[in-house]
């Protein structure tokens, strides 16, 4: 049955009261171990299973069959099953070459299916793939096979994806999508030449892993890059597209405070304009963004239990939730 984005947001926006807040967040800051995470978790209805990992999957499950249920165009979501396909290329490449197991590794949902992919890369029969990944595919074969250079193999990959983000997100013509993934690229380039600089990487390195995207001068930033970890920082710290320049004080305080900044960026970009949306589907695609940073709160939550690290610690590390 083919349904109105007018039925989707409706349904959507009654959904959107069942995330969870930070009211919600502080009470489970406030539990003592893992086990009563899973009862508060099991409590609220939000997964099936008997642990953390196996309830976040149940929700993950739950989640998508919820939207394929409402969406008009599940083509919408392409570009985050595109993301899927790229790990399990990368997995199923280096678990064929060193003949070790990898099929535990693969996730879903993906848009081609693995046992396809398998098969292609056991053959190096890449032409029944899309076309945007024939040609990088059979790229990081190569590279693999002649040289195990696994870096610079994934570097193929990682670029050939975020080019289709782009492009899937001009095709959709969503405000939100266009924004959301011009920022991932733009935040993905950043720490590559970050890495670059700091291992000291080859130009041809740089110029195949950082892609174009709006507000990027990819000449500019590989030069940089070239130049070193310190006069990259100098020119980065000057750089006023998608807040960079306070993106690089957090980085220079901590890693993980630059991580938190750019994923707090990308929710609050789902909040500014999906939220209070009232047509087309960013609506949708806002409760997907807001389903996914839940899952990671309730992660790092999980994680911080575990290891029994301090309240305080495992707030600061929490990113801001749609809910």
């Amino acid at each position: 049955m083919s349904y109105s984005y007018e039925f989707s947001i409706g349904s959507v926006r009654a959904r959107e009261n069942s995330l969870f807040s930070e009211a919600d967040a502080e009470q489970m800051l406030a539990l003592k171990s893992e086990s009563e995470l899973v009862r508060y978790l099991k409590d609220k209805g939000y997964g099936d299973g008997e642990t953390v990992d196996d309830i976040l999957e149940s929700n993950k499950q739950k989640m998508w069959a919820y939207i394929r249920s409402i969406a008009p165009d599940m083509n919408l979501f392409q570009p985050f099953f595109i993301r899927h396909d790229i790990h399990n290329l990368k997995t199923i490449l280096k678990g064929v070459m060193s003949d070790r197991d990898y099929e535990s590794l693969l996730i879903e949902p993906c848009v081609i299916p693995t046992a396809d992919m398998i098969k292609a890369v056991e053959n190096r029969r890449f032409e029944q793939f899309p076309l945007w990944l024939q040609r990088p595919a059979n790229r990081a074969y190569q590279i693999l096979a002649e040289t195990k250079d696994a870096r610079l193999s994934d570097a193929y990959l990682d670029r050939a994806v975020l080019e289709e983000f782009l492009a899937e997100s001009r095709r959709s013509r969503s405000p939100f999508l266009i924004a959301y993934f011009n920022t991932l690229v733009f935040y993905t380039d950043i720490k590559v030449a970050l890495r670059g600089a700091k291992v000291g990487a080859s130009k041809y390195y740089l110029e195949k892993a950082i892609v174009e995207c709006e507000g990027l001068d990819k000449a500019e930033l590989v030069r940089a890059a070239l130049s070193g970890s310190e006069s990259l920082m100098k020119y980065l710290k000057v750089q006023k597209a998608y807040d960079c320049d306070k993106a690089m004080e957090l980085f220079q305080k901590s890693p993980s405070s630059f991580e938190k900044f750019v994923d707090n960026r990308l929710i609050r970009l789902a909040k500014e304009l999906c939220r209070h949306s009232s047509e087309g589907p960013e609506p949708l695609l806002g409760y997907y963004i807001g389903c996914v940073y839940e899952r990671k709160m309730i992660g790092l939550i999980a994680g911080g239990l575990k290891t029994e690290t301090a309240k305080e610690q495992i707030r600061e590390r929490l990113r801001e939730i749609y809910g």
